[in-house]
């Protein structure tokens, strides 16, 4: 072995080390096609036996990271560990890992259990599996009928159980519920819920935030290529704060009270047109009390109040708008404790009382 492999090895033993706990490690992953930079330097922390969620927008190096860490094309610059073995040596650790990228293939005349059963004579594995994993999925009944046959869902399925004839103890699905009804997400999120339950690891891949924010309990986001955010996606939503909606009987209280409010320090504005009668105020369900006891002493009836917690899909707009900070539970410098940032619309004037 020459000697820029051997360093190679002793960097990629040092990060297995250092995150034991991580099925997936990368330091500095880098891919470049041409002059263009496709992925730029990650740090990836992907915690095991998780649901580790992969967002960005369109074009943002998601499938091609994921082509990295499977082995599908070399990284330009970094290096990494995928179940304790390098990036480099992709044959050590890929007979571990099951993959679905870019929607499932079979042959539309063959069964879903033929298409498996070929699958698993090509990668030498045992034909009990075929079996096994149509149980898993829910196609067992199915497994008989030509590919051909399938709905969307079934064949999104099939592609999971693809995935699973190795056994695997790390899962990679790129947009596995893309043009699913509501009915097959719920699906295959029960599905991925009960692999992680069973000790296996899965990096998931998707553009649905509502999804990703119900299945995952890590979240990494990129834009260009880059690290925007890493961890918990309860972190990220914690770094937005709490917002009371208030909703009053006119126009005239809301734009009263919005200046009550600003006069007690706190931030907040109106929803909607000037005219609205609901506004968004920066605080949580502790200071409702201290609210509606405002309103009452002013004169103010309130029609509506209720605490709103940020969104997957608003604290993703928000970091992608302001360029988060890599590190975990960091995010742009515009979404701090006022948790509006840069929200389209201006804010509301300072109201009078008519």
């Amino acid at each position: 072995m020459s000697a820029a492999a051997v360093a190679t090895e002793r960097v990629a033993q040092a990060i297995g080390q250092e995150t034991e706990s991580c099925a997936v490690v990368t330091r500095g992953l880098t891919k470049r096609f041409g002059k263009r930079l496709a992925v730029d330097g990650l740090d990836l922390r992907i915690p095991a036996c998780s649901i580790s969620g992969f967002v960005g927008p369109n074009g943002a190096g998601k499938t091609t990271t994921i082509r990295m860490l499977l082995g599908l094309i070399r990284p330009t610059d970094g290096t990494g560990t995928v179940l304790g073995h390098p990036l480099g040596h992709s044959r050590a650790y890929l007979p571990r890992v099951g993959a679905l990228i870019e929607g499932p293939t079979f042959y539309p005349a063959l069964s879903g259990r033929e298409n498996l059963m070929v699958l698993a004579r090509l990668g030498g594995l045992r034909p009990q599996r075929v079996d096994a994993v149509l149980e898993r999925v829910g196609l067992h009944e199915r497994g008989l009928d030509p590919f051909r046959t399938y709905s969307l869902g079934m064949r999104q399925r099939l592609g999971i159980a693809a995935a699973l004839l190795p056994s695997p103890e790390l899962l990679v699905l790129d947009e596995p519920t893309n043009g699913l009804d509501p009915y097959g997400i719920a699906e295959i999120r029960a599905m991925l819920r009960s692999f992680a339950d069973d000790g296996m690891t899965v990096f998931v891949s998707s553009h649905l935030l509502a999804e990703i924010q119900q299945i995952c309990e890590h979240l990494v986001v990129i834009e260009a290529g880059r690290l925007l955010f890493e961890g918990g996606v309860d972190e990220l939503l914690a770094a937005r704060a709490p917002e009371l909606i208030v909703r009053t009987e006119n126009p005239g209280d809301a734009r009263y009270l919005l200046a009550l409010v600003k006069g007690t320090g706190r931030r907040a504005r109106l929803i909607g047109h000037y005219e609205s009668t609901t506004l968004e105020i920066v605080a949580d369900c502790s200071w409702a009390g201290d609210l509606n006891r405002l309103a009452m002493a002013n004169g103010i009836t309130l029609v509506h109040l209720a605490e709103r917690r940020s969104t997957l899909e608003e604290a993703f707009f928000e970091i992608t708008r302001t360029g988060g900070r890599a590190k975990s539970g960091q995010v742009g410098p515009s979404s701090g404790p006022t948790g509006f940032g840069r929200k389209a619309g201006s804010w509301a004037a300072k109201g009078r009382r008519p």
